[in-house]
């Protein structure tokens, strides 16, 4: 029986998908400093994979793809750890 047979009957039940690029702290002053285009200097480089977060769990990696004039997440790698 395959993991996807075992736990089947859970299917249906919605989870919180997060796509996350990076995350920073910041102090209350910074962030009442920001203005319409402002950057925020993250520790990631373009080109890095993305987190993808599922119920608080980081599930994957991906990266931003576009579709049509849609944008998306591409999995590139699964967090599988044994």
């Amino acid at each position: 029986m395959t993991t996807v047979e075992e736990i089947g009957h859970f299917s249906d039940v919605p989870l919180e998908v997060l796509v996350e690029l990076d995350r920073k702290i910041m102090t209350l002053r910074a962030i009442l400093a920001l203005d319409k285009g402002s950057v925020i200097k993250m520790n990631r480089s373009a080109g890095e994979n993305l987190d993808v977060v599922v119920s608080g769990a980081l599930l994957a990696f991906g990266e931003i793809v576009i579709i049509e004039s849609s944008m998306g997440v591409r999995i590139t790698d699964f967090n599988i750890e044994e």
